[in-house]
């Protein structure tokens, strides 16, 4: 069986057996699948995106780096399948815990604040379209560097802030788990408050605010098959943050709190501990299915017309605008009143 003693409350005469017999199965099956269908989508998806990034939006740069993320991820995925078919015993040292451990974790986080990089953006696009062109390609860059930085900052700190392996029963060797009750209100404690914080309740309060008002305004898009693919861009991303990321970090908060002694009811740990191996296979499933994101956003996003748009400039002095010619426009426009297309070249009116 899969037992971790872990003391409760103050008395360290009462302990609770956490069994979770199951995950071995659980681990190896899920992380095989998502190995093998996110190293492929992921890849192909990184090609696509590549060569295709200089004919479409320069958000494109966030599906980029997500789909980069995402290969990483499955790239960590084999120790993780060995980790588990050797019964949570972990051989290949402690660097390369640390290593996989924080690589495993930054990329749930910086897909969750990818994705609120693209809700962002599509948000500014529909329902602040004249602020949405006078970005340009430096501030995604910029954006996502930042992000980069932030997540490798972490995983340095993390690295190199002490061992993260602990000895289980059996005389195994456990990787980023099993840490004990001091470790979890002092060293552990920061880094689980701010990613919860910071990388989940913040990112998803923003995408459930943004999403409803772009569904809104989309829903005003006479054409059929643009407002469909538009809506179900949004859907797909609502729906991995509801079924992958929801779920974890619901009860890897509660998982914190069990740690810490907060909760100390025997049943109740027992079923969270359990719900925790659950969820932390589950929210791995998020790379297989952001590749889809990938194909609805690039079927929906952008319209080229001759490859020639014209962008209504601010003209002082003057009741009508000027125009400056650009290549790309998201099709988010179309048909919302604030964009219409006359012989293949698209016009800005001001309505």
């Amino acid at each position: 069986m899969a037992n971790v003693s872990w003391t409760e409350g103050v008395s360290n005469r009462t302990a609770v057996r956490l069994e979770a017999d199951f995950q071995y199965s659980l681990f190896t099956t899920i992380y095989s699948i998502v190995f093998v269908l996110g190293l492929i989508e992921n890849i192909s998806a990184l090609y696509l995106l590549s060569n295709k990034a200089r004919h479409t939006s320069p958000s494109y740069i966030y599906m980029i780096n997500l789909a980069l993320a995402d290969t990483l991820f499955v790239c960590v995925l084999p120790f993780k399948i060995h980790y588990h078919l050797n019964r949570n015993n972990w051989i290949f040292g402690d660097m390369a815990c640390r290593i996989t451990g924080t690589l495993y974790y930054i990329n749930i986080y910086l897909s969750i604040v990818f994705f609120t990089c693209i809700c962002v953006d599509r948000y500014i696009a529909v329902l602040h379209p004249f602020t949405y062109i006078q970005i340009r390609v430096t501030h995604y860059v910029v954006v996502a560097t930042i992000l980069w930085v932030v997540a490798l900052s972490i995983m340095v700190a993390l690295i190199l802030g002490g061992p993260l392996h602990n000895k289980g029963l059996r005389n195994t060797t456990m990787c980023f788990e099993n840490f004990a009750r001091s470790s979890w209100i002092s060293r552990m404690a920061l880094y689980n408050i701010l990613a919860l914080v910071f990388g989940f309740v913040i990112p998803f309060s923003i995408i459930l605010i943004c999403y409803p008002l772009i569904a809104r305004r989309i829903s005003q898009i006479k054409h059929s098959i643009r407002k469909r693919k538009a809506l179900t861009t949004i859907y797909i991303i609502l729906l991995i943050c509801t079924l992958c990321f929801l779920p974890y970090h619901l009860t890897h908060f509660l998982h914190f709190l069990m740690r810490s002694q907060v909760i100390q009811n025997k049943w109740f740990t027992k079923l969270i501990y359990k719900m925790r191996r659950i969820t932390l296979a589950l929210v791995s499933f998020n790379c297989c299915l952001n590749p889809f994101l990938y194909y609805f956003t690039s079927s929906s996003r952008t319209q080229l017309c001759s490859q020639t748009a014209y962008i209504p400039q601010p003209n002082k002095g003057c009741f009508f605008p000027s125009y400056e010619p650009v290549n790309w426009l998201p099709e988010e426009y179309l048909g919302t009143g604030i964009v219409e297309s006359h012989a293949c070249k698209v016009k800005l009116a001001i309505s």
